[in-house]
């Protein structure tokens, strides 16, 4: 399969008055989920910045719409997520790049 990598940045906000158990029991399916996603190869590398309630990751698709649609979409905090997906391509520099 050929799987093109994005940078994701998501950030959740949690709507006003959700009980504190629908928060939790969220949490923990999207923890499962994520593992889930990145037993697959979806879900490659995953970062909070110290200090901020948001993340950003390195996430692979064969196209945006599988990446909107088939992975981010099955999220559980999906709803409460605002989510900028920039699409990467590799760089002749990057040291990390394989021949």
């Amino acid at each position: 399969m050929n799987e093109n990598e994005y940078l994701v940045e998501i950030t959740t906000t949690i709507p006003e008055g959700t009980p504190a158990e629908e928060v939790d029991r969220r949490r923990a399916a999207e923890a499962v989920r994520a593992r889930e996603l990145a037993a697959t190869g979806h879900l490659a590398r995953l970062w909070r910045p110290v200090g901020e309630l948001r993340s950003i990751g390195v996430w692979r698709a064969a196209d945006e719409a599988e990446l909107h649609d088939k992975v981010l979409g099955t999220l559980p905090l999906r709803p409460w997520m605002t989510i900028t997906v920039t699409a990467l391509e590799a760089h002749p520099n990057d040291p990390g790049r394989t021949p």
